[in-house]
């Protein structure tokens, strides 16, 4: 293994001391691990706060600043934020209106945010769950299914709508909305490495793909030879359209790499979605491709389609300035 680390036992830490200095629009509190906007929003409006293991980035924190997240507290590497992070994260940027909690679907996460939200005197406090991931219903680490690149799309989308104004209750309806009409699914060429463990987290063959696998390689729907990209691209675009709520909006695409595919592959991979989509009737508003939702260095690639109204596609277009998404500012 060679990593661009010094403590093994002290990643997140390190990479928190670099985001700072790299970031004029974020500042860190260290102690708690939480990544905050620089220049705090207006009093009166609502706060968003999400978070999760690290190892995933640009999520969450790369997300942080306008039409955004207003704070995102970062686990140990693929493990769940504790109560009090996200209780100082919630503390922290309530500005009066409420604050919005983004969790996705995992059981740690799940029951750490909600603890948070209980011991969160006198701030009114809101939760919305990602449970995007069609590969399969129930995984390792959850109840249902797991949340994943719809993360993106809803901090996006919830972010927008808090820079509005929009009251606690309607940033929560639209979050929901989101939640409700995104749907992803992933293939895995390679596994990720934790860097304190030094190993892959799971082992595959030089010639074999996990398809449908989770972000933390938890084990997807079935493993089979590596295939060219026509046919990965089958992979994720028919189960998704399968499962992703019928009528006639457009979809707003995300290829997402998983951190060890090149933008080249990328781009190659969305050439080939983009195909199927078309022949599938399915119009496409607007597209990322990168990566935005990752799982340390694997190799592989996600989907994420969102079934967008004028609202949402209104709400996708707002500015945005964050170190990972910027845009209309």
């Amino acid at each position: 293994m060679k990593k661009l680390i010094g403590d093994p036992g002290a990643v997140v830490a390190d990479a928190l001391v670099g985001i700072e200095a790299a970031l004029p629009q974020v500042r860190v509190d260290h102690e708690n691990r939480v990544v905050l906007r620089a220049t705090p929003k207006d009093e009166g409006k609502v706060a968003l706060v999400s978070g999760g293991g690290s190892g995933h980035e640009p999520l969450h924190g790369g997300f942080v600043g306008f039409g955004m997240l207003d704070a995102a507290c970062a686990g140990e590497v693929f493990t769940s934020p504790t109560p009090d992070q996200v209780l100082a994260a919630t503390t922290a940027v309530d500005r009066g209106a409420g604050v919005l909690h983004i969790v996705k679907n995992y059981t740690g996460d799940v029951m750490n945010f909600e603890m948070a939200a209980e011991l969160a005197e006198g701030a009114s406090v809101a939760s919305v769950l990602v449970h995007d991931d069609v590969a399969v219903e129930d995984s390792t680490y959850t109840a249902g299914r797991r949340g994943v690149g719809l993360t993106v799309f809803l901090e996006k989308i919830a972010g927008a709508a808090a820079e509005e104004g929009r009251p606690l209750d309607e940033v929560v309806r639209v979050a929901e909305k989101v939640s409700a009409q995104g749907r992803s699914m992933g293939v895995a060429l390679t596994s990720g490495t934790v860097p304190a463990a030094g190993r892959p987290t799971f082992d595959l063959p030089d010639d074999e793909m996990e398809v449908g696998v989770g972000i933390h390689g938890e084990p997807g729907r079935h493993r089979e030879k590596l295939a060219p990209a026509p046919r990965i691209a089958e992979m994720l675009v028919e189960p998704v359209l399968a499962d992703l709520p019928s009528g006639g909006e457009p979809v707003i695409a995300m290829l997402n790499g998983m951190g060890g595919s090149p933008l080249l592959e990328l781009y190659l991979m969305y050439g080939e979605v983009a195909k199927l989509l078309e022949k599938a009737g399915v119009s496409v508003a607007r597209t990322l491709v990168g990566n935005y939702i990752t799982s340390l260095d694997m190799a592989g690639c996600s989907l994420t389609l969102l079934r967008a109204d004028d609202e949402l596609l209104r709400l996708w277009d707002a500015p945005v300035e964050t170190p990972g998404l910027r845009w209309g500012r």
